[in-house]
């Protein structure tokens, strides 16, 4: 079906898209797989640095690849979901064993490595390598919600028929499915907001079906699932590694799980660090990962 709502959205970000570094022509393959993974779950403003650092510090996977599981969470910092980083190491692994370095240019090909699942590999394909491919991301499942089926927010998961619309309503040609992704992904985080959509501001308002139908209510309010930082065993989990992060040589003392209130909480956040590779034990010490390299599948 043809998209209504296509070119004046693709004025709108040729006018108001951010510039980010992921988004420059020079941009490496690798850069903007790195980028989107660093997104998952993150806004846009806590990645541009971290983004640099990481890219300047390993600028392809072999460099990656080369470097240790507790460097790699040393530089990730507080960006949170530190598995993220992990699993971006061992992307970088399988791209320097078995893809010469090189980032698979096919989502297919992207869907293999260790830690991209569906959105990510359309991502990279579209935004790396300028595939006709969908990316449905939180963003665009809300302006088309809105905008098409006339809800307030899309279901808390994706489902099927969203992908169909989504289908149906991608450009034919390639050049302008990588335009139509990326202003509508940028148009849902600067103006279909979630809590307050800029109406006002909105170049497809007047076509736009959530409005024609009196801005109805979320319909799915009662299924989403709140999710608090304060008090969490997430924060917990930050805590300790925040402090294995800092301690100068490496070694954090068992006993400063002190730092928790809550013992039987500091104990399952450790229980969980130890058991997703983010944190090792060495007698009474805690110390962050650091496994060989590549158990010697990599040139020294």
């Amino acid at each position: 079906m043809p998209n209504p709502f296509a070119p004046s959205l693709a004025a709108w970000y040729a006018q108001h898209g951010r510039d980010l570094p992921w988004r420059h022509p020079e941009c490496s393959s690798w850069g903007v797989l790195v980028s989107e993974v660093m997104l998952q779950q993150t806004p846009v403003a806590r990645v541009v640095g971290p983004w640099r650092q990481w890219v300047e510090r390993w600028p392809t996977p072999p460099d990656l690849a080369a470097t240790t599981p507790a460097d790699v969470l040393r530089q990730w910092g507080r960006l949170g979901y530190p598995r993220r980083a992990l699993r971006l190491r061992q992307t970088a692994i399988t791209l320097t064993i078995i893809h010469a370095g090189a980032v698979p240019t096919t989502p297919e090909e992207l869907a293999t490595l260790p830690g991209i699942g569906p959105y990510t590999a359309a991502a990279v394909a579209a935004f790396a390598f300028g595939c006709r491919v969908v990316v449905l991301d939180t963003n665009i499942r809300r302006l088309l919600a809105r905008a098409v089926t006339g809800q307030a927010l899309p279901p808390p998961s994706p489902r099927a028929a969203e992908r169909r619309l989504a289908e149906a309503l991608l450009p034919e040609t390639a050049g302008d499915s990588v335009i139509w992704n990326q202003a509508a992904m940028e148009f849902g985080a600067l103006v279909c907001t979630a809590r307050s959509p800029g109406c006002a501001d909105c170049p497809v308002a007047d076509d736009c079906a959530w409005r024609a139908h009196g801005c109805p209510p979320d319909p799915f309010a009662g299924q989403r699932r709140a999710q608090t930082w304060a008090g969490s065993d997430r924060q917990a989990r930050g805590l300790i590694l925040a402090a294995l992060r800092a301690a100068p040589d490496g070694l954090l003392a068992a006993d400063a799980l002190a730092l928790i209130a809550d013992p039987t909480q500091a104990r399952r956040a450790l229980a969980g660090l130890l058991a997703d590779g983010l944190a090792a034990r060495q007698s009474d010490w805690l110390t962050l990962p650091s496994l060989p390299h590549l158990d010697g599948n990599l040139k020294a």
